[in-house]
């Protein structure tokens, strides 16, 4: 997950995809109390335990070699599955809209990661069903019509005291124990192996620490053996495990190796060990190897192609989709349909996700703020949330995916953004990061660790209820009917340069719970606040209107209306195809820059100036030279996005008038989070040439865009 992140990259993520971050560790004689099911306590040495109990207390000792024979000792049997009374599992709530997807399979698959639900209920999270009880979130997921439960896994999520990197403190025996109540209540469970300490996702694929130094043929016999253990055990303890991922989010590596061949080997000995424990417990199990960033077809098919050219064993080729990250139905169909048809592999969504609303429920602020990075048409209200996920489905479905597994949608906040959260994020894990995974993971985790950044993701509300648009992969395959209603009037943008006529729309867009029936309806400006816009000067003024209701009451609607001075600088979003007014200057052979045509990479538009070197260090400007300009002061930004940076990295918003330099430094640091550099107070005398850009001395693999340049005059 992986764009417009706060509390990682978690981007391309983002993530988790773009967008969060992973952890993993070893604990050591480590004692937690906490609620929901029950207080636990683990004590291991290599940071993988045993918890026998899925419902009280629970404590656990010994190594992962251990951990396998008494998983087998006290769990032999299979899980017995719960029957929920037909009334509780036939009991929906019907306040959404939710259009059927005609065609689909009966095995389609309907999946739920949900790897943070034991740390939740020990930082005292309760999850509640339809009826309002507390009640063991497996069982309101299988009501709701989950029938696929997603466990990563981290090898040791813990540091040398014990310490969990939180995250969901995902080791083998937490999946056991989550694993046993998805198997209870009828739900299948897919096995998401990381192969690292903490997350792995394009940003950070590190080495477990048990693996340093190993060469690359002691790595792969490390992983195979590893892969073994963990599904000895999850098979022993009597878990439905129907499908593994070898890796996640893969693109550029694994387990610390990033040469593709070194990771098709890896992939080799952990597909090895599935298909051998597959064998033995005489179960179909499936293999998945974990893409991202589907937007990049070249990319993706490079990838799949190194697969099949190395051999790889594998059924499934699993894609993380996040609409507000990955693009549009059609790009993600055509990366579903370009894996199905050039290569004969199967394809489901691994992670996908929407929110349902701008909420911050936790203090720590969210990877999606679901304000102005959501999708159009799909806002962040519960219905706007259930209709992105069936529309997902719906699209996956058209394109001949399996079906979609909702990432973390029971991942919500352990207490209210005004209390003091610190305490249960780092005791149980329950947060993103805890500041003890600082030393596997210093870049990331160790400078931005904290709680939950995707609560307002979740299918349940930030109390543990379940939310309306949870009951989708039920609806899906029936429908739901709802009255009619607006359910979002989005607000209305309109930007005016001074001396502008400004003109309000008469109509405006709303959204229903149908989208179907979206339209333009009349709006009513208030007339007191439109007498104050003022286009002589600049002004920034909020002008609320309202709209007639389907139930004929008023709704109310916001114009942000924006008078700006004149920009100065020629092209400065670099939309127009003429560019001649820009020039590039760089040090060595080899032109790091180039002008690009990607929507996601601009902060308007279509174009932006984009730069990446894989062949070493790069030092350049972009520039353009300005004259006739009227004597005064001047105001000069732009905006700038992107990743990789080294601590030594140097980017300079630069203005030049005669021998005066105005310098604004500042510093990129994930996919689309867009820094906004700005210089005032530029002085200009009659005649004076400026010539404005950027400087970017940067690193090697270091990445970005720099768009929208504006001089005004103050």
């Amino acid at each position: 997950m992986k764009k417009k992140t706060i509390c990682r990259v978690m981007a391309a993520a983002i993530s988790c995809s773009m967008l969060l971050q992973g952890c993993a560790g070893a604990a050591d004689n480590k004692e937690v109390a906490g609620s929901g099911t029950g207080n636990s306590q683990t004590s291991s040495s290599t940071g993988n335990s045993e918890k026998a109990n899925d419902s009280g207390n629970t404590e656990s000792t010994g190594t992962i070699q251990n951990d396998a024979a008494n998983a087998s000792e006290a769990s032999s049997e299979s899980v017995a599955p719960i029957i929920t009374p037909a009334e509780h599992r036939d009991k929906v709530d019907t306040t959404i809209f939710v259009k059927k997807i005609d065609n689909l399979p009966e095995n389609y698959i309907c999946g739920m990661d949900a790897s943070s639900v034991l740390v939740e209920e020990n930082s005292g999270v309760n999850y509640y069903n339809y009826d309002g009880e507390v009640a063991d979130v497996f069982e309101t997921l299988a009501d709701s019509g989950v029938n696929y439960i997603r466990l990563r896994v981290w090898n040791n999520p813990y540091d040398k005291d014990g310490n969990g990197y939180g995250g969901g403190n995902n080791d083998v025996a937490t999946a056991i124990e989550l694993g046993k109540r998805a198997t209870r209540y009828g739900m299948k469970v897919c096995i998401d192996f990381h192969y690292s300490d903490f997350w792995a996702d394009p940003k950070r694929q590190h080495c477990p620490k048990a693996w340093e130094g190993m060469d690359l043929n002691a790595k792969s016999d490390a992983l195979y053996d590893f892969t073994v253990d963990s599904l000895t055990q999850l098979l022993d303890a009597g878990i439905d495990v129907s499908m593994v991922q070898v890796g996640n989010e893969i693109n550029y590596g694994m387990s610390g190796e990033k040469a593709q061949a070194n990771v098709t080997k890896l992939l080799s000995a952990g597909s090895k060990a599935v298909r051998e424990m597959a064998d033995k417990y005489g179960k179909d199990i499936k293999v998945v190897i974990h893409y991202t960033n589907i937007q990049d077809i070249p990319e993706l098919t490079n990838l799949v192609t190194n697969l099949g050219l190395a051999g790889v064993d594998y059924d499934i080729i699993g894609l993380s989709y996040y609409p507000f990250w990955n693009g549009g139905f059609d790009e993600m169909q055509a990366a579903v349909q370009m894996i199905k048809n050039d290569y004969g592999k199967e394809v489901l969504l691994a992670e996908t996700s929407y929110c349902y609303t701008s909420e911050e429920g936790d203090g720590t602020g969210n990877s999606i703020s679901g304000e102005g990075d959501i999708v159009d048409g799909y806002p962040a209200t519960v219905q706007g949330q259930a209709n992105m996920l069936r529309d997902t489905m719906a699209a996956a479905n058209d394109a001949g995916a399996l079906g979609v597994f909702y990432w973390e949608g029971t991942w919500i906040p352990v207490g209210k953004p005004t209390d003091n959260n610190s305490e249960k994020w780092e005791t149980y894990g329950s947060g993103w990061a805890s500041s003890f995974a600082a030393d596997y993971d210093p870049e990331d985790a160790g400078l931005y660790y904290g709680g939950c950044s995707w609560d307002n993701q979740a299918l349940f509300d930030f109390e543990g209820n379940p939310l309306a648009s949870l009951n989708t992969f039920k609806l899906i395959r029936t429908g739901s009917d709802a009255p009619l209603q607006i359910d979002a009037i989005p607000d209305v943008y309109r930007t005016f340069v001074v001396g502008d006529k400004i003109e309000l729309p008469d109509k405006v867009d709303v959204i229903y719970n149908d989208t179907s029936r979206n339209t333009k309806v009349p709006v009513t400006w208030d007339a007191d606040t439109v007498a104050q816009i003022d286009n002589s000067g600049q002004q920034s003024i909020n002008v609320p209107g309202t709209v007639e209701g389907t139930d004929g009451e008023p709704q109310t609607i916001v114009c942000h209306v924006e008078v700006k001075l004149p920009n100065l600088v020629v092209n400065p979003s670099f939309e127009d195809s003429d560019i001649s007014m820009w020039k590039v200057e760089y040090e060595g052979s080899t032109n790091p820059t180039d002008l690009q045509e990607k929507a996601d990479d601009a902060y308007t538009g279509d174009f932006a100036y984009h730069f990446w070197s894989g062949d070493g260090d790069m030092d350049f400007t972009i520039y353009q030279e300005l004259t006739d300009l009227e004597e005064g002061s001047y105001r000069l930004e732009c905006f700038a996005q992107g990743g990789d940076m080294s601590g030594d990295s140097n980017l300079e918003l630069f203005a030049v008038v005669g021998d005066e330099t105005y310098k604004k430094t500042f510093m990129v640091t994930n996919w689309a989070e867009w820094k906004n550099p700005v210089i005032d107070d530029i002085k200009i005398a009659t005649g004076d040439t400026i010539k404005i850009g950027v400087h970017y001395t940067c690193n090697k693999g270091s990445w970005g865009t720099v768009d929208d340049f504006a001089l005004t005059k103050n």
